[in-house]
């Protein structure tokens, strides 16, 4: 294990953190708050502790995977913790783990919040909880790749840390060009959605919290409604950036370069699609004598099923009142998720795709014994690796889900409560169904079970890998 150069990169997250707490005391110093100096102090404290640690470069800079992966869980760790600071000694959220819970939730783009009343929050607080939410969409590490020069090891190992996706891959050959892409991208559809929301009608402030939450599809909202008090042209504009964001943004680097080719061999991208538009036309069907009109009916259910589907969680409207059937759906592609690439959670469509190619391959393997087969996705064949990974990765979220139920059942609430709660933090989605449905919070849950569903969100954002790796000795031996 490089010490020296985890320490150094660390540095240069704490520094861009304490960057980042500055824009929310901007923001209390335009709507005179007083609170914005708990921003101020933590922000200055942090920019100076990264300069500590990170002021000399070492002199071996290599990293490797191990390196990488450490990294980004201690990474995303410290941001939970600093971030939550402010929220701790403004006395906005007195309890500091309720506080880490509700700012991890935000840097994960998870959207579960332990507040009732969001509106008691002062603005400059709801602004930093939305903008965690854009922070943590692409991820700090891949901004920082974007905006200066790494250290030298390879940063592959860094992106596929922080990425999500079963198999992510440069863009173009140099890794800060990939990284300057792929936030080109996401600030690019940043800024035509907040144009789009602006053209609508949507106040400044309001634009701003509710653009960062679709953009790194979290689904914090500045309203306890959520999204429900929008009008009906705003709610039609977050569905479709919603599932504009959950789109692979390497579709979008084929689709900018005129390689449309390519950009339609992507069976993600189709499945993505197919499964959207089936899911909407089921719920739609579900619920329109619930809803009583069609074109609310369709709108509801496409903003809905975008939601879940993107793992944003905003909600326009209570859907426990409708059908089982509906339910159902809607629970079904909360685990489904977005693309691979995307700042969408979720367990990924091309996981299951990879999944399912590889059952189909084993049962004619079992028919035809000699018969060789190839899987292909994408017109590439699979490799070994790839489908052992995405084997073991299904195999280590199953027991994770098991064990987080098991203990935050201890809580004593009912089973739908427990079983989504962890759903919703481990797919980083936000609202679940019962006692966390879209009109209630986490708040009623332990302290001990806060922070269980607290690491499901991390975990989840991390695909799980990078923070079980903290958790085993070999990872931190010098050889």
């Amino acid at each position: 294990m490089n010490y020296r150069i985890v320490l150094y990169i660390l540095g240069k997250v704490i520094i861009f953190l304490g960057l980042f707490l500055m824009l929310p005391f901007i923001v209390a110093l335009v709507y005179r708050e007083k609170v914005g100096i708990y921003f101020l102090i933590p922000a200055i404290c942090a920019i100076l502790i990264g300069l500590a640690v990170s002021y000399k470069k070492p002199k071996d800079r290599r990293f490797y995977a191990r390196e990488g992966f450490v990294v980004v869980a201690l990474s995303w760790i410290i941001m939970s913790i600093v971030g939550a600071i402010p929220f701790f000694i403004s006395g906005e959220i007195p309890n500091m783990i309720d506080a880490v819970f509700e700012i991890a939730s935000g840097f994960t783009t998870t959207g579960a919040s332990i507040l009732g009343r969001v509106e008691d929050l002062s603005n400059c607080m709801l602004f930093w909880r939305s903008f965690s939410h854009w922070i943590g969409g692409m991820g700090v590490i891949v901004f920082i790749m974007a905006i200066i020069p790494m250290a030298g090891g390879n940063n592959m190992h860094l992106l596929r840390a922080e990425s999500s996706g079963s198999n992510v891959g440069k863009l173009v050959p140099k890794m800060k060009q990939t990284a300057l892409i792929l936030y080109g991208i996401y600030m690019t559809l940043t800024v035509i959605m907040f144009v789009c929301l602006a053209i609508s009608g949507m106040p400044v402030f309001e634009n701003i919290c509710t653009t960062a939450g679709t953009a790194g599809t979290g689904g914090f909202g500045i309203y306890s409604d959520s999204i429900g008090s929008c009008t009906a042209a705003q709610q039609w504009i977050i569905t479709i950036f919603m599932f504009i964001f959950g789109i692979n943004f390497s579709f979008y680097y084929l689709l900018i370069f005129k390689k449309i080719g390519q950009a339609l061999k992507m069976e993600e991208v189709r499945w993505y699609f197919i499964l959207y538009i089936t899911a909407i036309v089921l719920v739609t069907i579900n619920i329109v004598d619930v809803i009583g009109n069609t074109g609310d009916a369709i709108r509801h259910s496409a903003f809905q099923v975008s939601s879940l589907m993107t793992t944003t969680g905003f909600s326009t409207i209570d859907y426990e009142v409708w059908p089982s059937f509906s339910k159902g759906i809607l629970f079904l592609v909360m685990f489904l998720g977005g693309c691979a690439g995307s700042t969408a959670g979720g367990i990924k469509i091309s996981r299951f795709i990879i999944g399912f190619k590889s059952l189909a391959k084993e049962v004619k393997k079992l028919i035809h014994p000699q018969r060789v087969k190839i899987t292909k996705m994408d017109g590439k064949a699979i490799s070994d690796d790839t489908t052992r990974m995405v084997c073991i990765y299904f195999l280590v979220y199953v027991v994770i889900y098991a064990f987080s139920f098991i203990i935050i059942s201890v809580d004593n609430f009912d089973f739908e409560t427990n079983f989504t709660a962890v759903a919703a933090t481990i797919n980083n989605i936000g609202p679940g169904f019962g006692g966390v449905g879209p009109t209630d919070n986490f708040a009623l849950f332990s302290p001990l079970s806060k922070i269980v569903l607290t690491l499901d969100m991390l975990i989840g954002r991390l695909e799980i890998f990078p923070m079980l790796l903290l958790f085993m000795p070999s990872t931190w031996k010098n050889k």
